[in-house]
């Protein structure tokens, strides 16, 4: 669960935010609406929230205010993130992007997962160079210790600009190649990047 939690940010924008912020305010505007309509009718409680009856009581009170503030400005945020990420990306196309048409199938495929080192182990050559150095060097065989520190610097490394223009299948592969070869340099001398940032 962790690993998809942490996965979530080789997601571009809306989806992002989404996940991030929209799915916990539904759940807050859900609740908020399932605890009122207890008090009141779920019609009384849908007119109130939508600023055609006035409200009466605390939960209606915040019904009402939810309504008139969040509401526009989610819409409103929403649609100007939309408009501006079009517009930046009309007029910015990477080459590696160029002529290139994506089908349904990889529009709305989730990302993969960040990968489980455990797999390494028995993987390619470099696989099991790099988990040898980064578990058994710089974690001192700390397997646990050593997954988190892996996923924090994927998870980190996806939301930089330079993996932007990529999709999000490209942008975690390649984030996870970078960072074999760049943390197996630092690994091989007994050092982890996490580590050292969180002393």
């Amino acid at each position: 669960m962790r690993r998809v939690w942490r996965s979530r940010k080789a997601l571009k924008g809306v989806t992002q935010w989404v996940i991030d912020w929209g799915v916990p305010m539904a759940v807050g505007a859900g609740l908020l609406y399932f605890y009122a309509a207890r008090s009141a009718s779920p019609s009384r409680v849908y007119k109130t929230f939508a600023l055609i009856d006035p409200p009466h009581g605390a939960l209606l009170w915040t019904a009402s205010l939810i309504g008139w503030l969040l509401v526009p400005a989610i819409i409103g945020g929403f649609a100007g993130h939309v408009i501006a990420t079009r517009i930046s990306s009309a007029k910015s196309i990477s080459t590696e992007t160029l002529f290139r048409q994506r089908k349904l199938g990889q529009r709305i495929r989730p990302p993969g997962l960040i990968d489980d080192l455990r797999r390494y182990f028995h993987g390619p050559v470099a696989q099991q160079y790099f988990v040898d150095m980064w578990v058994r060097v710089a974690h001192r065989n700390d397997w646990d210790r050593a997954q988190d520190h892996w996923e924090v610097f994927i998870r980190d490394m996806v939301s930089t600009q330079q993996y932007a223009h990529l999709d999000r299948h490209e942008c975690l592969r390649q984030a996870q190649g970078t960072a074999r070869l760049a943390l197996a340099v630092t690994a091989r001398v007994g050092q982890c990047i996490v580590c050292e940032r969180r002393r």
